[in-house]
């Protein structure tokens, strides 16, 4: 029965996260948006060249 009763504890305790989670957050604005979407699409661009680039040099190394 004691493992029962933390399961249900951990369970009520993430659902009560979650919601403090939920309350907290707020929709971005539309400037806060587009700049999330650039950085990401940046970070994205970068690291697919970077790997780009290590196929690359594997290709014409070996």
């Amino acid at each position: 029965m004691e493992v029962q009763d933390t399961k249900t504890q951990k369970v009520k305790r993430f659902i009560k996260e979650a919601l403090r989670v939920l309350r907290i957050t707020k929709k971005p604005s539309k400037e806060e948006y587009k700049s999330i979407v650039k950085v990401t699409s940046l970070g994205i661009a970068v690291i697919g060249a970077m790997g780009f680039i290590i196929f690359l040099g594997k290709q014409l190394l070996f």
